[in-house]
């Protein structure tokens, strides 16, 4: 305690000291009749060429923080049209430097070479017009250039995937990703938010599965029916109860008219769905259809200059070709342990941290591996010696 009153005081004392120190100076200014704005030659001079040494220091810094800090950068652009982005990021980036290192020269030169100097008057300037339009045209200019470039590159990677691409879905949820191919036929099979159970995450309509989420509806419809007619429950619990009940009839309806709606649900039987680590063929374009369960995520691949958000209630796409493989990119960052990966770039909630998946880029023979590996959705034997037999007879990417 008493440490503290005596930092305290001495915070004190050393306010009053300056506060005294700065009333001195202007009450010998006064007896000097020394006015504010005149100063010494010497300390005229100090303080404009202190300007300069200022200047080349702050320019040195950045130079040397760019430098020193290149590692840290992305790598180069791992798809066909980051390369575009990254072409359009750098002539923002030249822009930028060049106004800044100009503007900043000038501003330290003038104020070194224009210094007070009880000899020289400042010529007044009130107005002129030729500046005037140098200095608005000029960045006008500029900045259709970059807009105009920008949308035509936006324009460019988000125009229409082609019919051959191959087609995953990518589902964010609170804090995971799933990854879902297309599987043989390159169609994802039809969601519904009705049909998510434990067994079925991501609300895939098949037809076992809506005999499945029948059953779910009926028995969870039972129970708090019989709870509501053999329990002693307050009228809040029993209004609750009574809406739950509501809820799942009218679910059940939706289910139902799925069920006779006589729509073929066979597309998502050869869906396969992974966790953790995705794969995807290098050279091939890849269509990322994005959703999201309970709220806005974003479907971040910062290596493939790739990122689109995933919102609840709709879908979201990106289509991008990778260019390089893992395994190069490994030799080109020297670094045996480098994957790519895909993060949540939207803060989601308390474990947004943990929302990434590792993203290997292959050789077509090595993804069609890869994929004739994975256990399809629905686990039938016939889809999965037509999966195998296309890798073995065609020896190519077993998506389409």
């Amino acid at each position: 305690m008493i440490e503290k009153l005596f930092i305290v005081l001495i915070v004190v004392l050393a306010v009053v000291a300056v506060a005294q120190i700065i009333r001195l100076s202007k009450v010998s200014s006064v007896l000097s009749k020394k006015r504010e704005e005149d100063f010494s030659p010497i300390a005229n001079k100090v303080n404009s060429n202190l300007m300069i040494y200022f200047m080349v220091f702050m320019f040195a810094f950045l130079i040397w923080h760019m430098v020193a800090f290149d590692d840290v950068l992305l790598p180069v652009a791992a798809s066909e049209h980051g390369v575009k982005v990254d072409n359009l990021l750098n002539f923002n980036w030249w822009i930028i430097f060049t106004v800044f290192f100009v503007v900043n020269f000038l501003l330290f030169f003038f104020a070194r070479r224009y210094r007070y100097d009880p000899n020289r008057k400042a010529y007044y300037l009130a107005h002129n017009n030729t500046l005037e339009l140098i200095w608005t045209i000029i960045p006008s200019i500029v900045l259709v250039v970059i807009i105009i470039w920008g949308l035509l590159t936006w324009i460019d990677i988000t125009d229409e995937p082609g019919e051959d691409a191959l087609v995953i879905e990518l589902y964010a949820k609170q804090f995971d990703w799933t990854a879902r191919y297309s599987g043989i036929d390159n169609t994802l099979g039809d969601v519904n938010f009705t049909l998510i159970t434990a067994e079925n995450p991501l609300g895939i309509i098949t037809a076992d599965g809506i005999e499945v989420k029948l059953k779910e509806l009926d028995e969870e419809i039972e129970k708090a029916e019989m709870s509501i007619r053999n329990e002693v429950l307050p009228e809040s619990r029993v209004k609750e109860l009574e809406d739950r009940i509501g809820m799942r009839r009218r679910q059940k309806s939706k289910v139902l008219n799925y069920r006779d709606s006589g729509r073929d649900f066979q597309t998502a039987y050869d869906d396969v769905l992974v966790k953790g680590e995705m794969h995807i063929p290098v050279g091939k374009e890849v269509n990322f259809q994005i959703r999201a369960r309970d709220v806005i995520h974003s479907a971040f691949m910062p290596h493939f200059r790739a990122q689109m958000n995933a919102v609840p209630g709709m879908n979201t796409q990106f289509t991008f070709t990778p260019t390089i493989t893992t395994d190069s990119m490994r030799v080109i960052v020297e670094d045996a342990n480098f994957n790519f990966i895909l993060l949540c770039n939207k803060v989601c909630g308390s474990a947004h941290f943990n929302m990434q998946m590792d993203i290997i880029v292959d050789s077509e023979a090595d993804y069609a591996k890869w994929i004739a590996e994975q256990k399809t959705f629905v686990p039938a034997e016939p889809v999965r010696a037509e999966l195998k037999e296309k890798v073995e007879v065609e020896g190519t990417i077993a998506v389409n």
